[in-house]
């Protein structure tokens, strides 16, 4: 995507909304251009009628006016930035408004294929870069182009000779701030890419502080955390370098201009040709000048960040979905909720080999089935081809004979509940964690699906019951209490479907016991898969089906799979020597 690609993107998106406000903070800008130069024009009549001619009907009126001007310029450039402030923060709002509902509705593969601390710097840092850009560099490029064009007609006013001397010096700025435009823009992504490694080890020091403590890995971690940070500043201090470094060119080039100057209309006054009122107003004016001009000359810079930025944040603003509805969609019509898997292959596209190879099996309606293998056999990956988190490669699923391809995802998913063993909790109260599932449900509905769960009996003795904070990921909570609330909140979604991942392995032998019939209220009537590393669990299941290396091996009732099946028979017997 082409810069002109970008900011014409940028404009039609978000910029072209916020006009009215761009065009008053215009009008502010040439409020601040017309006093500068008035203030540069006033040492003219000031210098000539005070100290030379010595009008005391002008001693008052002049410094009034030089007052008055200041007054106007400080109020307009004061409005004018506030107007801006508010529109790139309105419009830092709206990108990542679009950004995190990108995100949200993105298909899950493209959720695990990047570190959500790279998600989290695209977020904060570039919309920041992004809203310098509309606040501050558009501003900058109104009020600083009026103002100079201001002063230059003061300058050409007072003596045109000096005044070409003098813009003869805009050019070179110009090529000195192109050149650093484009070493701004290149450093600030590697900045970026370096910010998004600093917050991805930061979210994983957070999460897995008990690990480093346990495994005493601190002095570790500190030196991989000093390491990071040092790339990180290495890159930020690169940045203001390379700004600095605009201010180290301008400095020996305004040096020399007014130091020509300087000699030239010496000359010009001693032949006459100048008067020391019209060189004091054209000097005001210059050194006046030299703001806008250093600014001007470093505005490719911020242009340059910013658009480094919105090309790394336009892509994920364009998420486009592989698993999204077809356009003759249609729902969900459940009767016996019968699944099956017609010749289905899946691979995950950063694995280049095949995770399920030709699976074909039936889960009957209404009955409990299993899936039994080795770790990375394909179960977990299997299931999560139900709700279509991820599509299949090729082959079909069919729910009641009706393909879930052809199904509004939102219709498929609404009568889908899951409960996993990584359980996931928000940082909210039990109640609003429970209602997640179903947010119309009553009161009542919440509690007799925390009962069900067996949930109910340490959320009443909590201080604050259901409205208790259970902090991040339910941290305030023990495994099997949030075990519970997970299974809570999958009775109050009320689904037909449920799947069962490892959803009681984290749990001891008494826990595991109550919720075994919570388990059994929740899946009574309902097609439900479980995948559990404790087969005492599923001895009793409709079906098991046995996964090894990505294929259907075997298939039938535990007795059967005793007899028939090598592989499920060693599973067993290994718990029983266990236990």
């Amino acid at each position: 995507m082409s810069n002109f690609d970008i900011i014409k993107r940028l404009y039609k998106d978000y910029t072209k909304n916020y006009l009215g406000k761009i065009f008053l903070s215009l009008v502010f800008s040439l409020v601040v251009a017309g006093a500068t130069s008035s203030i540069a024009y006033l040492l003219d009549p000031a210098i000539k009628k005070i100290f030379v001619e010595k009008d005391q009907s002008l001693i008052l009126i002049i410094p009034g006016l030089i007052i008055l001007a200041f007054c106007a310029k400080g109020f307009s450039l004061y409005a004018a930035r506030v107007l801006m402030i508010g529109v790139g923060e309105d419009l830092k709002k709206e990108i990542q408004d679009d950004m995190v509902k990108s995100l949200i509705k993105a298909d899950t593969s493209f959720i695990d294929g990047k570190h959500t601390g790279k998600f989290l710097a695209n977020i904060t840092n570039d919309t920041s870069y992004i809203t310098n850009l509309v606040s501050t560099t558009v501003l900058n490029l109104f009020k600083d182009t009026l103002t100079l064009m201001g002063l230059l007609f003061v300058m050409f006013y007072q003596n045109w000779k000096l005044s070409l001397i003098a813009i003869i010096m805009l050019p070179l700025a110009t090529l000195a701030a192109k050149s650093l435009g484009k070493r701004i823009g290149k450093v600030t992504t590697e900045a970026a890419y370096k910010a998004g490694e600093v917050s991805t080890y930061l979210m994983e020091i957070f999460r897995n502080h008990k690990l480093i403590k346990i495994f005493q890995r601190e002095n570790f971690e500190m030196k991989r955390s000093s390491k990071f940070l040092f790339e990180f500043k290495e890159k930020s201090k690169k940045i203001a370098v390379v700004f600095t470094r605009a201010t180290a060119i301008m400095e020996p080039l305004t040096g020399v201009m007014i130091a020509f100057l300087i000699y030239y209309s010496g000359k010009l006054i001693i032949s006459g040709e100048l008067s020391i009122n019209n060189f004091f107003s054209f000097l005001a004016a210059m050194m006046l000048a030299y703001q806008p001009v250093r600014s001007l000359a470093t505005l490719n810079i911020g242009i340059n960040q910013g658009l480094a930025a919105a090309r790394r944040i336009i892509p994920i603003i364009d998420i486009q979905n592989k698993i999204k509805d077809n356009e003759s969609a249609k729902k969900l019509n459940i009767s016996d909720c019968e699944i099956i898997f017609k010749k289905c292959d899946f691979q995950y596209e950063s694995s280049g080999d095949l995770i399920l190879k030709d699976i074909n099996l039936k889960f009957n309606g209404g009955k409990m089935s299993a899936l039994v293998g080795h770790s990375g056999a394909g179960k977990s990956s299997l299931l999560n081809l139900i709700p279509r988190f991820y599509d299949c490669n090729s082959g079909d699923i069919l729910i009641d004979g009706q393909s879930i391809y052809s199904l509004k995802i939102e219709d498929l998913r609404k009568n889908i509940s899951i409960v996993t063993q990584d359980i996931t909790l928000f940082d909210d109260t039990i109640k609003n964690n429970i209602l997640y599932a179903n947010p119309s449900a009553t009161e009542e509905e919440i509690k007799i699906a925390a009962k069900k769960s067996f949930a109910a009996s340490f959320i009443e003795n909590l201080p604050k019951k259901y409205e208790t904070l259970i902090g991040e990921n339910g941290l305030r909570l023990s495994g099997g209490e949030k075990q519970r609330l997970s299974i809570a909140r999958a009775m109050l979604k009320k689904s037909p479907i449920i799947l069962l991942d490892e959803a009681t392995s984290s749990l001891d032998s008494e826990t595991e016991n109550k919720i075994q019939e919570a388990m059994s209220l929740l899946t009574k009537d309902k097609t439900t898969i479980v995948i559990a590393h404790r087969l005492s669990t599923i001895l009793n299941s409709n079906k098991i089906f046995v996964i090894d290396n990505g294929a259907i091996i075997a298939e039938g009732s535990h007795e059967q799979l005793m007899t028939n099946s090598s592989v499920y028979k060693n599973f067993y017997d290994k718990q029983i020597k266990k236990n």
